[in-house]
């Protein structure tokens, strides 16, 4: 699978220029488990609230006709490494994938991205996502895990870090990045996303007593709180902080005790809501590398999503820095370096 020439041209170009670098100028590595893969993208022209009827469901059968499909670069490592990258951070992604991912890892290194954590297995595919989304911008998909299926072996060893993310990935490969962050010290975010059917209310219990910081959509959110009984509130209390997102809405910080609501920004356009959530985490764990309040961190992690929603694709907004520091503060009032 190639992209388009211009996309790359674009790139190319844009490594050039004072408005992009994807190299470390931060000089903090941020450690970015998860899947690296690739997403085949299907738009279907219509409602599926209008097919599937709550009255079948017990015997779905449905197709959906869907003229418009693309391939893209994808998985929550990549997408979370990619938009780091636009924002000038030391992006190190862990994952495994297969030979056949030999075009994503150029691509990747082309941007800046330090792939030495990306491991190939020649026996097995690169993990593949297959998403259908309908005109409401719901979506439907089926993931083939693939080298993903062998993630708890890709050890980081010595590589340092002054931030982490478990993004979803094989419950094994979860677990297993957890238990490294929390025994070399490095703070890190959980992120449930599509793990969610793999973890039982203790599997979640567990994880809280490793994680630093928990990051979930509202239907996420809603799970964690049925299967571990808790609300979250209380898992916030014992952690740094519980950031959910409401899409449309913004999302909400839960921290020290309070709850913050922090606005959504209006995208120019509504284009696509593939990678709308590793945008997010991306913002979130450049503000918290650069030492900015979470709150701070939750804005540009509301204006990543934004820029990231008016594109199609998980890896085709390319805004430039200043062009995020402009939204920032003219948003939300903060003025911060994002470099």
């Amino acid at each position: 699978m190639k992209k388009t020439p211009t996309l790359h041209q674009r790139h190319d170009d844009a490594q050039t220029g004072a408005a992009y670098s994807g190299g470390n100028t931060t000089g903090k590595n941020i450690l970015v488990c998860g899947s690296v893969a690739f997403d085949t993208i299907a738009v279907f022209e219509g409602h599926f609230k209008e097919h599937i009827l709550a009255e079948s469901i017990q015997s779905l059968s449905v197709s959906f006709f869907v003229p418009t499909m693309r391939k893209e670069y994808g998985g929550c490592a990549g997408n979370i490494a990619y938009n780091l990258s636009l924002l000038g951070a030391s992006a190190v992604p862990v994952g495994m994938v297969g030979p056949d991912a030999s075009d994503y890892i150029e691509y990747m290194q082309r941007l800046g991205i330090n792939t030495r954590h990306v491991q190939v297995l020649d026996d097995m595919f690169t993990p593949q996502c297959f998403i259908t989304t309908d005109l409401d911008n719901n979506q439907i998909a089926s993931f083939h895990p693939g080298a993903m299926l062998q993630s708890a072996q890709n050890d980081w060893g010595d590589t340092r870090a002054a931030w982490g993310i478990v993004a979803p990935d094989s419950k094994d490969g979860m677990f297993a990045h957890a238990r490294r962050f929390k025994s070399q010290g490095i703070p890190f975010v959980f992120d449930l996303g599509q793990a969610m059917p793999l973890f039982d209310g203790e599997d979640l219990r567990q994880m809280l007593e490793l994680a630093d910081i928990v990051t979930a959509n509202d239907y996420e959110a809603s799970i964690i709180v049925q299967r571990t009984g808790l609300s979250m509130t209380e898992i916030a209390g014992s952690l740094r902080a519980v950031v959910v997102t409401r899409g449309a809405e913004g999302s909400t910080l839960y921290e020290n005790g309070t709850e913050t609501h922090v606005p959504a920004i209006k995208a120019e356009q509504v284009v696509d809501p593939t990678g709308c959530g590793d945008a997010h985490r991306a913002g979130l764990l450049h503000g918290l590398v650069q030492g900015w309040t979470l709150q701070q961190s939750c804005c540009l992690a509301n204006v990543m999503g934004a820029f990231k929603i008016a594109s199609k694709g998980p890896q085709n907004h390319q805004p430039s820095r200043d062009q995020i520091s402009e939204a920032l503060q003219r948003h939300y009032g903060i003025k911060l370096s994002l470099a």
